[in-house]
């Protein structure tokens, strides 16, 4: 599916987010391997959560659904069921690097794929931890999909990850729930906390200390109602749109307000976007609020370090704002972008080309001057839902149109995408 983006001078309205994708795949997952009914209000709509629930369900797991109301009828720590056939990620790292954690302290064996995209991305990093721990895990060259997961009784751990990761965190802390003793976690750079208030919500005995995480394994999870707030990921989409606007009035409603996630809001508001947050409210250990922004004068900056470890995931729409900023967007230590769904400077470096922007990359990220001007032009998703996304954004600030080949990629996070961005139009 191709769509085809105009330019759109003013964007006013509101809008409503799908339920957020890393906490509703957590979510998911945890429930399965609590004890009794679980309530899930408002899961995610991306099909890559909904790869995590079939995975699930494939492990005997039943599953309701009701739109985005999802009930889980949770089996405890041992009520996953052996299957037969192989456990299909689908586009989702999430689903496969946190899942091989519960099934490493499984009493069978597992096999799990994706698509052609998660193929390409580096199951290594899990891999290690696990084996320490007692796993015994196959892969295609020592690191890529498919991965066969022998599980088995395990051990804690105190283990450091090498590189900042959340998905890697939560795939130790997952296997550690079925480990004897405390397994440990030491970050090198504080990454997202939703593992840390899921496992909590569900019951587990789980320690934060600074950057030091540590569960006590062999607990039994308790299942619970939990409600999932907007994604803040998605909101970067309109939050970029209506700052780069000429005439903007949007309200995001019930966005997640994590402070692991507030790395997003702080880049922006510092350099000059207009964004207020209302009507703040706390529920299952995740904050919440509406966010409300108009079109400003966006100043670019840099993002590097911790920043760009916290910002991974918003830096392809990010650094279309960055074109259109008064100086422009520098992003560095940012590595992990080459084994996204794409490697998303090659892909973000291939879109702003094709739309007239000048770019610069480095191995580790890219230089964007700003005071730039987008021109319409036919730019690929390469199956990349955040690449999809942003350079529809772009297309609204292009002279011209602009056609987004593949542009049915976004639904891996955010189906709805199109039509609300598309409703904002004044």
């Amino acid at each position: 599916m191709d769509v085809r983006i105009s330019p759109s001078s003013a964007l006013t309205g509101a809008v409503r987010l799908p339920g957020d994708k890393s906490i509703s795949h957590r979510y998911g997952m945890l429930s399965a391997i609590a004890e009794g009914v679980t309530k899930l209000h408002n899961y995610s709509t991306g099909a890559d959560c909904h790869s995590t629930l079939a995975c699930m369900s494939s492990l005997g797991i039943v599953i309701e659904k009701d739109g985005t109301e999802i009930t889980v009828h949770g089996k405890g720590l041992h009520g996953l069921k052996e299957y037969a056939g192989t456990l299909d990620a689908g586009n989702s790292g999430s689903t496969i690097r946190m899942l091989s954690g519960i099934l490493a302290g499984q009493h069978f064996t597992s096999r799990i794929e994706g698509d052609e995209s998660l193929a390409r991305r580096p199951m290594a990093r899990i891999m290690k931890p696990l084996a320490e721990m007692g796993a015994v895990i196959e892969a295609r060259d020592g690191s890529y999909t498919p991965l066969v997961i022998k599980g088995g009784k395990l051990k804690g751990i105190t283990y450091t990850p090498p590189v900042a990761s959340a998905q890697v965190k939560s795939c130790v802390l997952f296997a550690g729930i079925y480990a004897d003793g405390v397994t440990t976690v030491n970050e090198p750079i504080k990454t997202r906390d939703h593992s840390e208030i899921a496992l909590e919500s569900f019951g587990a005995e789980i320690q934060v200390m600074g950057k030091q995480v540590s569960i006590t394994g062999g607990r039994p999870l308790i299942g619970c109602e939990l409600s999932v707030p907007g994604d803040l990921s998605s909101a970067a989409f309109f939050l970029v749109a209506a700052t780069m606007a000429k005439k903007a009035r949007v309200l995001i409603s019930g966005v997640g307000l994590n402070p692991s996630r507030s790395a997003l809001l702080d880049f922006l508001a510092s350099n000059g976007a207009k964004i207020k947050i209302q009507d703040i409210r706390s529920g299952s250990g995740e904050i919440s609020g509406d966010l409300l922004v108009e079109n400003a004068d966006f100043q670019g900056g840099v993002i590097d370090r911790a920043m760009a470890a916290a910002l991974i995931d918003e830096l392809p729409v990010l650094a279309v704002l960055g074109a259109a900023s008064a100086n422009g967007l520098t992003v560095r230590d940012a590595s992990e972008l080459r084994v996204k769904e794409t490697d998303r400077i090659a892909t973000v470096a291939e879109n702003m080309r094709r739309m007239g922007i000048e770019i610069s990359t480095f191995e580790d990220g890219f230089h964007v001057p700003g005071k730039q001007k987008f021109k319409g032009a036919e730019v690929e998703s390469f199956g990349d839902h955040r690449i999809a996304m942003a350079f529809a954004v772009a297309g609204l600030a292009a002279g011209g149109e602009t056609l987004v080949k593949e542009a049915e990629a976004a639904s891996v996070s955010f189906p709805e995408f199109y039509d609300m961005l598309n409703n904002l139009r004044s």
